[in-house]
């Protein structure tokens, strides 16, 4: 396992897909926890089971795989419900990505996660990377790559810690505000500096 770990945080439509891929592209290996998330509830998963139990049959589509839209919709109006959920995902989810980060071999590996200080995914990390925006952005970009309304995204971002927290949190952060050709110079200058950190643990 790489040694030396940075937590790749920040809300909603924040652009953390973007820059772990340029990361990736300077060969650092990187866990998500989103694709985690949804490899903990594939077909014939324990938490699936335990879902299905509980919601019934209508939580699936036709194919068998959950419908997430539906569950999301449902939670955010349900608080005990939404709580039962975490209970039961959280620990899979960790679980799962620290069994990846485990097979990681690049310098250092980064723990790419939404909700990496909500769910205190910081404790397993030696930096913590927040990419930073103004929340009016943040909604716009957000409401455009999931064709969700302000109303959807709002409540995922109160539901987030809030940009001020975060912020103070950081050990690194990177602004994008601008346009995606400024991002691969930033992530290079971090990637030295970690590089560089790994190297002297």
């Amino acid at each position: 396992m790489s040694g030396f770990v940075v937590g790749l945080t920040g809300g909603i439509g924040c652009g953390k897909s973007t820059i772990a891929t340029l990361f990736a592209d300077l060969g650092v290996g990187y866990v998500d926890a989103d694709i985690v998330a949804r490899e903990v509830v594939l077909p014939g998963t324990p938490c699936l089971q335990t879902i299905v139990q509980r919601f019934g049959n209508t939580i699936l589509q036709a194919n068998g795989e959950l419908n997430r839209h539906k569950l999301r919709q449902h939670i955010f109006s349900h608080a005990s419900d939404k709580a039962w959920l975490e209970q039961l995902l959280h620990p899979a989810i960790r679980q799962q990505l620290l069994e990846q980060l485990h097979t990681l071999t690049s310098p250092y590996a980064l723990l790419v996660a939404p909700l990496l200080l909500e769910n205190k995914l910081n404790q397993y990390v030696q930096r913590v990377l927040v990419i930073d925006l103004p929340e009016s952005l943040q909604l716009e970009r957000a409401m455009t790559r999931d064709a969700a309304n302000a109303e959807q995204i709002n409540a995922i971002m109160a539901a987030q810690m809030s940009r001020t927290q975060r912020l103070k949190l950081a050990d690194d952060i990177i602004t994008n505000d601008s346009s995606l050709s400024e991002l691969p110079a930033k992530v290079a200058a971090l990637h030295k500096q970690y590089l560089l950190q790994a190297t002297s643990q």
